[in-house]
């Protein structure tokens, strides 16, 4: 019952889950429902739900040679069948079915948009309720699905690299019939996870990679490359107090400023015998 919530009953519940990202996502959803109960005047006592501290923010990114060998290794990879009968009884060959190809076009529109999972499964060059619309005439990708209502997720439509237009027009003229680009047998894909653990085991990448990383990677290399901040973040869809907090230190000019004036000689004051190299001389 509501009068039995209570910061115990909270911390109880997430000591008891373990996962402490885990617990907090299921209060968030707890308190989200109770504020709506009271909105809708079913209660008017007031319930507050406590929740475990935030984890650290995740930092793992791909480096472009990651990328390039996890597409690589979609692109290439072939379903292997355990033989029943013949001279290969019992071991296992190489088959023509290419199950993960699917995931190396997922991967290189998360690359190179930093768009969430549900967008780029989205991801439609057919405007219609319930998908992603990407303009191939306009280079323009709207990442919000049709019928969305905004949340707190930014999805703001955003302009098209060129190296992915080009990938993205040249699907649509090889699978023109497709409402999806990125389809597994014929029907769009809900959840790319056990795909993507498999094609990161297969390529060798270690442990602490998902599908989510893919973000990641896109802020961290443009971070990397020295780009604006305020465009960057409005690129990725994210706060850009989130963006410099997170990733700002993969920026070439992080801190350049301070790192400037911190070893620069101070100038002669009058009535001082000596300067700052004085106190902390550099040669000996």
């Amino acid at each position: 019952m509501l009068a039995g919530v209570d910061g115990e009953q909270c911390r109880q519940y997430a000591k008891e889950r373990g996962n402490k990202g885990g617990s907090r996502r299921d209060l968030e959803d707890l308190r989200a429902a109770i504020n709506h109960h009271a909105a809708e005047g079913y209660h008017r006592g007031i319930v507050k739900i406590t929740l475990p501290a935030k984890g650290e923010p995740r930092d793992k990114w791909l480096t472009r040679s990651d990328a390039a060998k996890l597409i690589w290794t979609c692109w290439r990879y072939r379903e292997l069948q355990k033989m029943s009968r013949g001279p290969l009884k019992g071991q296992k060959v190489a088959t023509g079915k290419r199950p993960l190809r699917h995931l190396a076009r997922f991967i290189l529109i998360g690359v190179y948009s930093g768009s969430r999972a549900g967008a780029i499964a989205a991801a439609s060059p057919i405007p219609a309720v319930g998908r992603a619309f990407v303009d191939l005439e306009r280079g323009i990708y709207y990442r919000r699905r049709q019928g969305d209502a905004k949340t707190n997720k930014r999805q703001p439509p955003v302009p098209i690299p060129p190296r992915l237009l080009a990938h993205l027009r040249r699907w649509h003229r090889i699978d023109h019939h497709a409402k999806h680009f990125v389809e597994f047998n014929g029907k769009p894909v809900i959840s790319v996870k056990t795909a993507f653990k498999t094609a990161v085991r297969l390529a060798g990448l270690g442990v602490g990679i998902s599908p989510h990383t893919l973000r990641h990677t896109a802020a961290t290399w443009l971070m990397q490359r020295g780009a604006d901040p305020w465009q960057a973040a409005g690129y990725l869809g994210m706060s850009l107090d989130v963006l410099l907090n997170t990733y700002g230190h993969h920026h070439p000019d992080y801190l350049a400023d301070a790192v400037e004036k911190i070893a620069k000689r101070e100038r002669k004051i009058e009535g001082n015998r000596g300067n700052f190299d004085s106190v902390l001389p550099l040669r000996r």
